[in-house]
């Protein structure tokens, strides 16, 4: 500007003939720089040409390591314990319109209702004699229906009686064997019960709609669909899963494994998947289109599974073991990505996951019921915006870095309990005996006479429609 002001602008006109010089300049309005308050961080332009960051990946690579560990250093999942029921808790029903609102039977018969948020007991109902077997929610949440070793199917008001009431059930039903377990419709006013045979009841009705049964041994668990709300599936003690459809009626197949299935879980998002737990220590996750093959068969329990329950985004489900422990299992792996377990935590019998996908609830035999986080080192509480963007860096981070062996290394390693920790060295020892016998048997037989079988078809016998 000042050249300009200094020099006549004829004399710095171009010469006839001449060519135009063309000049790059940058050009930057300063009121995008400046911080509205001096709270503000500085706008730093960034100029992402990769020559000009050569060591960008081995930064990164650092803040990936720092982050798994920190990971690991925060990894507090265990919340809070619900302590009161004076037996074994046997099963665990949520809320569907309320997440503080849990729902508890134990042994003894007894039915707690708790609040997670106050951490205490709001109400207790004796319900059954004997064993509570199974409990489910209405889907309004106005009741709950219980089924017990006394051969009796009560409907309970959620709210508690009013000043002078005494608790009764709103609705009884006494059938003529004992029910085992119980699960109502999503949609509709239907309930299902199981044990001789899987019953239909309308809620209105004191005798079933229809009686459904395919096999003669009792069953231990009924789920409804939650997708397709008109199918259910079963399993029972003779090793079979069976599904079934309400419009027909009928059964419509079922698969036979080498062990017993205790129970089924639906994945909330894709309709036809299911995931069974076994006791042969696996859970296997089917697709009800194709059950000659699982789609997973997911190993890392060292003893029975017991219950299972998926996440409500259905990409994952936390299963429960008589080995003490709880894990959670990604869908589409074969391995926990968790494990969860105190000194004082027997037989977990019953798991659920709670309806915002952010914690995890399990009952066991020693009277308790636990609460834990989904994921173990997320903090509690309101985050604010630049934690929220440090959080979703190190995840970028941690996942573009996962499969360097030193941060896999870390990210995969948990403590375990002695007992777990030498049945896991035991059961390797002995699948690897099972494998080199059956290289063995393979290499010295007639080529094609012993046939090589998937680890996935090796637990299905039959598929019978």
């Amino acid at each position: 500007r000042r050249w300009a002001e200094l020099v006549p602008e004829s004399s710095w006109s171009p010469a006839v003939g001449a060519s135009k010089m063309k000049v790059k300049m940058l050009s930057r309005n300063p009121d995008n720089y400046v911080r509205e308050t001096k709270l503000d961080l500085q706008r730093v332009p960034r100029n992402y040409d990769p020559t000009l960051h050569p060591f960008e990946v081995p930064r990164e690579y650092v803040r990936a390591l720092n982050a798994t560990k920190l990971e690991r250093v925060f990894a507090k999942p265990f919340l809070a314990s619900l302590d009161g029921h004076r037996d074994g808790v046997n099963c665990l029903a949520k809320h569907p319109k309320n997440l503080a609102t849990i729902l508890s039977g134990a042994c003894d018969g007894e039915v707690r209702i708790w609040n997670l948020t106050q951490r205490n007991c709001i109400r207790t109902i004796q319900a059954h004699e004997g064993f509570v077997r199974g409990i489910c929610t209405r889907f309004c949440g106005t009741s709950f229906f219980t089924v017990g070793d006394d051969k009796t199917v009560k409907q309970w008001k959620m709210d508690g009686p009013g000043y002078g009431e005494e608790e009764e059930p709103l609705h009884t039903i006494l059938g003529k064997t004992v029910y085992t377990g119980i699960d109502h419709h999503w949609k509709e006013a239907v309930f299902a019960t199981c044990g001789q045979q899987v019953d239909i009841w309308d809620e209105q009705r004191t005798n079933p709609i229809c009686s459904m049964t395919w096999g003669f041994d009792s069953i231990s668990s009924v789920k409804f669909n939650p997708v397709e709300t008109f199918l259910l599936g079963s399993c029972a003690s003779d090793r079979n899963i069976v599904l079934y459809d309400m419009r027909q009626a009928t059964p419509l197949k079922k698969v036979i494994l080498d062990m017993r299935t205790n129970t089924i879980c639906w994945n909330p998002m894709e309709a036809f998947i299911f995931t069974a737990a076994n006791e042969d220590y696996n859970l296997y996750t089917f697709d009800m289109r194709a059950l000659d093959t699982p789609v997973m068969v997911h190993m890392d329990h060292v003893s029975a599974v017991l219950d299972v329950d998926y996440s409500p985004t259905g990409k994952e489900f936390v299963s429960a073991s008589f080995d003490k422990s709880i894990r959670i299992f990604p869908v589409d792996k074969s391995r926990s990505r968790e494990v969860y377990h105190t000194k004082r935590m027997q037989h977990v019998i019953c798991v659920k996951w709670t309806s915002d996908s952010k914690y995890i609830m399990c009952g066991s035999d020693e009277m308790n019921i636990r609460l834990w986080k989904a994921n173990a080192s997320e903090k509690l509480g309101v985050l604010t915006s630049r934690e929220k963007a440090a959080k979703d860096y190190n995840q970028k981070l941690k996942e573009k870095f996962q499969h360097y062996p030193h941060i896999k290394r870390i990210a995969r390693h948990r403590h375990l309990p002695k007992s777990i920790y030498s049945q896991i060295q035991e059961q390797r020892i002995m699948k690897e005996a099972r494998r080199r016998k059956e290289v063995n048997r393979i290499k010295h037989s007639k080529p094609g006479s012993v046939p090589i079988v998937s680890e996935k078809k090796k637990h299905i016998v039959a598929v019978v429609k």
